[in-house]
Order: structure tokens, then C-alpha cells, then sequence
């Protein structure tokens, strides 16, 4: 598979994005990513015009793949356990793919501005409204037993996006392990069916 090369500003929106997961998006400067991309401050400005901008553009980008991958999961005819098992396996994907931007989606939102706040509040609803109708399916199916679907929701997030703080790409379990053994979690306690 051929993957393009980072343009420039890509680049420094991942060494941002790493300086952000250590120190947290308020104690980084626009020196302090300059300094880790060995260039002049000056220089940062002909690729990003602010820091602002490289958490706009973390947060966003990561929120569009997470929304494309629920709306793709909901518009394919699979019952609510198949639904269930890729929308976690997609989840942990675009989470592991690229930790530290995951780190800073997961963590470091609440610093948008107030209008880029509320559009990735309103995505982050989306989403969450994306895993409720997986619930629903299998709840109409018979499947899964009748739960809060949005308390549900929030504990299968909780448990998903928990990864980011203890995954390691050279790890004992893969990216696609750890989806597993989470669905299989998940499911036990979501099937009419208990294993015991």
C-alpha cells in the first residue's frame, strides 16, 4: 500500500499533538512545537497560524472519522451484536492508529474556542446517538436486554476510549485483540442469553 508522505503541516500537527498528550494543550507553546520541529518560531506561522488551529484540526479530524465509521456501521443491514463488534473495532482503530492525537481528542477538547466547542459537542452527540440505535437494534431484535441506552452508551465509551491510557503498539494484545476481548465484555452483560 503507498502512503504519501506528511506534508509539513502534518508533521507538526503530530509533533503538536504529542507535546499536547505530555504537557497538556495549556502548558505548550507555539515555541515549545517550533523547538521539537528544530524550525524558527516564524517559520511555524507559514504552516499553522495558531495553536488554537492544530487543536481545531486534531479534534475535528478524529471526530469526522469516528462519525463516518458509526454512519457506516448504521447504514449496513448487520443485526445489533455484528453493529456492536464494528463499531468497537472501528472505534479502537482510530484510537490506536494515532495515540497521541487520540489522547489530545479524549482530553484536551474542553480548550476550543466557544463556537468550535459547541460543533464538537453537537458531533459528540451525534455519535453517541449512533451507538444508542446499535442498542436499539439489538434490543428490537430481541437480542440485547432492555437497557438505559444512554447510560449504556456512556459506559461502552467509557471502556473503549480507556485504552488511550494504557495501550502500547508493541504490547502483549493488538488493536484488534483488545476490540475483541471488549465486545466480548461488552456482549456478556448486554445478551439476553448469559453464558452462566
Amino acid at each position: 500500500m503507498n502512503t504519501r508522505p506528511a506534508t509539513r503541516k502534518e508533521q507538526i500537527v503530530h509533533v503538536a499533538a504529542e507535546l499536547f498528550s505530555q504537557r497538556g494543550y495549556p502548558a505548550t507553546s507555539m515555541r515549545d512545537i517550533a523547538e521539537k520541529m528544530e524550525m524558527e518560531a516564524a517559520s511555524l506561522y507559514n504552516h499553522i497560524a495558531s495553536k488554537e488551529e492544530i487543536l481545531f484540526t486534531i479534534c475535528f479530524s478524529l471526530a469526522d472519522q469516528f462519525i463516518s465509521a458509526i454512519d457506516e456501521v448504521n447504514d449496513i443491514y448487520f443485526n445489533g451484536e455484528e453493529k456492536l463488534r464494528m463499531a468497537v473495532k472501528n472505534h479502537v482503530k482510530i484510537l490506536t492508529d494515532k495515540l497521541p492525537e487520540a489522547q489530545v481528542f479524549l482530553r484536551e477538547w474542553r480548550h476550543l474556542n466557544e463556537e468550535n466547542l459547541s460543533r464538537f459537542i453537537a458531533l459528540r452527540d451525534r455519535y453517541e446517538k449512533g451507538i444508542e440505535t446499535i442498542l436499539q437494534t439489538g434490543m428490537d431484535e430481541n437480542v440485547f436486554q432492555v437497557v438505559d441506552k444512554k447510560f449504556a452508551t456512556l459506559n461502552i465509551l467509557s471502556s473503549v476510549n480507556w485504552i488511550v491510557e494504557w495501550y502500547k503498539p508493541d504490547g502483549k494484545m493488538s488493536a484488534a485483540e483488545v476490540a475483541d476481548k471488549l465486545c466480548a465484555f461488552m456482549l456478556t452483560g448486554l445478551n439476553k442469553k448469559q453464558p452462566f
